[in-house]
Parts: C-alpha cells; structure tokens; sequence
C-alpha cells in the first residue's frame, strides 16, 4: 500500500525557469511555470536530477518557429506532424494547489483549439500523473494523449514483453513490434530477449524508436543505482497509434525517451481525454545478474 507524505511547495529557479517544487522526504518535482507544461526535475532522496536537462535541443515547426524540449516530461498529443505536434510551448503556465500535488494548465492552443494540463499527486516514491487534453475549438479533434519523459543517457531501457497466449489460442501470433525507419534493427544498442527488449543509452550518433502494444503495463530505465518505473494502462479492445503501440522508446546521444500513449479518442468540443501515468523512483538499486530481481522490486507493495 502506497501511503502519503507531507508534501511542501515552494517556488524556485532551476536553469533559468520560475519552477514549483512539489516534494516530500523521498521525492523532489520541479514544475515549470515559466514555459510547459513540463515536469522539468526529478530528484530521489536528495540525488541529482535524472530527467534530461535539454536547454538547447530544438525542433522546428513550420511557420512557428522552434519547439524548444528543456528536458524532462511533456504532454503531447499523436500522431506526430510537425506542423501540430511542435507547436512551442514558451508561454507561462498557470499553476494551482491541489491535495497532495498541482494542477498546471496550458494555454488554449489556437491551431488546434486543444489544451493541455497535467494533474500531479505526489506520494512516498510515486508520483501520479493525470494528462489532460481539452477540446475549446469548434470542431472535432481526433488525436491520442502522449505522454513523453526524457532522462540522460547512460542507462538502459527494460522494454517488457507479452509472453501469454492471444484469446487462450496458441496458434495466433502474441506480441507487434513497430520500427521506425531510422532504427538499425542490428543496433549494437538493443538487446532482443523473449521477455524483454532492451535498449542501451550509449549511442554516439544516430537515433532509434521502438513501439509496441503494452499489456504488461509498464516499462523502466536504470541509470547509477536509481530504477525509474512508467506504469500506464492498455486496453486491447481499442486502438492506439503507430501500429498499435501503447509503449515507446526512442533514443538518441542525448538523451532517452519512455513514451506512453492513450488509444485514439475523437474529441467532440468542450470534452476532455485523460491518460493517467504511475511513476515509480527506487534509489540505491544495483544492475543485477537476474534480471528477475529488478522486476520482483517493482512488483513489491
């Protein structure tokens, strides 16, 4: 059973940004209230920052200008398209309290008549993260919440996969896995396993993405001592993007991403789409020889 701490707030700078930091004796969140919403800092047991610290790494959008990533955790929404996905994300945030976490809200995007706003509770060494996408325009939107968070390089990816039956029939295919097409399937930096694919963020150059469908519901990055778990739900019954994927993971020099998506959902206006993610940080934890004794940890109440 997962049980609450005191939580404190306090506004502090962090690489230049107006922050909110939620935090409690195990945890420290910054929340950018300068630009976002973006979840820019996660700190375990007074440890350093393991999201990616990213001031300089842009993409373009076109006719827009750059969408600037700062590092940490995003909100977008699928299927990717420059023109909508990277829409900068520059402007001020409202921040509110809520009990045990904050509510941050987005401005209204005018391209696309969506908001964004992220719900966050803080407990002992999980934090729940609620992804909010809002339709104020005047038509439909079909999309999918996205939610991405970046850590530094150095780690390794833990990629779980379905090993059961499909539908109690063993003659049908179990598991898809989609590539993209920068993604050297013979990359030195992924490890193909029956219950695990593993991806090492060690690449001096190049980038690769996988996806696949998650019915085990979480995927993990160790990097010196610390585990990160992103649990998040699927639901088979419905459809997701990018060939079916709930799950991805795209690395590159820089960083890594753990990416999660909510199935497509056709937003009528004024109605709200909602992924929920459960973060789990353990701090002191050794790369084992068994790889079993990682996922026993994360799997401990």
């Amino acid at each position: 059973m997962i049980l609450s701490l005191l939580i404190f707030m306090k506004t502090v700078d962090f690489s230049g940004f107006k922050c909110i930091e939620l935090a409690n004796e195990v945890i420290s969140l910054l929340v950018t209230q300068s630009v976002g919403p973006r979840v820019i800092s996660l700190r375990v047991e007074g440890g350093e920052n393991i999201f990616a610290e990213l001031p300089n790494f842009t993409l373009e959008c076109p006719g827009k200008g750059d969408y600037h990533f700062y590092g940490g955790h995003r909100l977008w929404h699928s299927p990717e398209s420059p023109s909508r996905t990277y829409l900068p994300d520059d402007q001020p945030v409202e921040i509110e309290p809520i009990d045990q976490g904050v509510l941050v809200t987005q401005h209204v995007e005018l391209e696309t008549g969506i908001q964004k706003k992220l719900k966050i509770h803080l407990n002992t060494n999980q934090v729940e993260i609620e992804h909010l996408l809002i339709n104020l325009g005047v038509w439909p939107v079909t999309c999918a919440p996205w939610a991405i968070t970046q850590f530094k390089p150095g780690g390794v990816a833990i990629l779980p996969q379905f090993t059961g039956l499909t539908a109690d029939n063993p003659t049908l295919p179990n598991r898809v896995l989609t590539l993209w097409q920068y993604t050297d399937i013979k990359s030195p930096y992924i490890t193909w396993d029956n219950e695990f694919v593993f991806v090492k963020a060690e690449m001096k150059d190049g980038a690769l993405k996988l996806g696949f469908p998650n019915p085990c519901g979480w995927t993990a990055y160790w990097r010196e001592k610390t585990l990160f778990v992103k649990r998040a739900p699927y639901t088979e019954t419905l459809n997701y993007y990018d060939f079916g994927s709930s799950s991805e993971c795209y690395c590159n020099s820089e960083f890594l991403e753990l990416e999660t998506l909510g199935p497509i959902s056709n937003i009528q206006p004024g109605d709200t789409v909602s992924h929920k993610e459960i973060w789990e940080v353990f701090a002191d934890v050794e790369w084992p020889e068994d790889i079993a004794e990682l996922i026993a940890l994360t799997e401990a109440d």
